[in-house]
C-alpha cells in the first residue's frame, strides 16, 4: 500500500472534502447524514443520526439508511486497502440482522482490515477473482448492538 495515497484517503474519508465526494459519488450517504468517523487500515467507524429523514413509520431507523451505513463502513476499508492495485471491487451479498430498534445515533464499526488485506493480497497473486466477506456492527448511544451486516465483497485485478 502506499503510505501518501492511503493518507489521501483517509483524509477524504474523515474531513470535510467527505461532503463533496458524497455530493459527486455517493448522494444518499450526504442526505443521510453519515459520516466516516474513524478510518484506518485494519478497522472503520461511520456514524448515522437518528432523525426525520431516517426514520421509519415505526419510529425507528429504517434498515435502508442502516444498510447504507454499514456498507460505507466496510467499503471505505477496502478502498483504503486496495490503494495502489488495480482492483475492481462489488459488492455480491447482504445479510443482515437486528436485535434492537435504532432510535439514537448509531455507529457502524468494522475491524475486518486484516481480512480484507488478505483478499486483496490473494486476489492480486492469483489474479482471480476473491469473494471477502465483512462484518459491520451498529451500536447505539448505549453502546448496545441493534443490528449486525455481513457484507460480501468481489475483489479482482483489473486488466492493465
Amino acid at each position: 500500500m502506499q503510505i501518501v495515497g492511503a493518507q489521501k484517503i483517509i483524509k477524504i474519508f474523515t474531513t470535510w472534502r467527505f461532503l463533496f465526494f458524497s455530493l459527486l459519488k455517493l448522494p444518499m450517504v450526504l442526505i443521510a447524514g453519515i459520516r466516516v468517523k474513524k478510518l484506518t487500515s485494519l478497522e472503520s467507524n461511520v456514524s448515522v443520526p437518528y432523525n426525520y429523514i431516517n426514520k421509519n413509520p415505526f419510529r425507528s431507523m429504517y434498515f435502508a439508511v442502516q444498510a447504507m451505513a454499514a456498507e460505507l463502513s466496510t467499503g471505505a476499508l477496502v478502498i483504503l486497502n486496495a490503494e495502489g492495485h488495480n482492483i475492481s471491487m462489488l459488492v455480491t451479498s447482504l445479510e443482515a440482522k437486528y436485535f434492537k430498534k435504532a432510535t439514537t445515533k448509531i455507529n457502524f464499526i468494522c475491524l475486518d482490515g486484516d481480512r480484507v488485506k488478505m483478499c486483496i493480497k490473494d486476489a492480486v497473486n492469483t489474479a482471480e477473482g476473491q469473494t471477502c466477506v465483512l462484518t459491520s456492527k451498529g451500536y447505539d448511544a448505549n453502546g448496545i448492538c441493534v443490528s449486525e451486516f455481513s457484507i460480501t465483497w468481489s475483489l479482482k485485478t483489473r486488466k492493465a
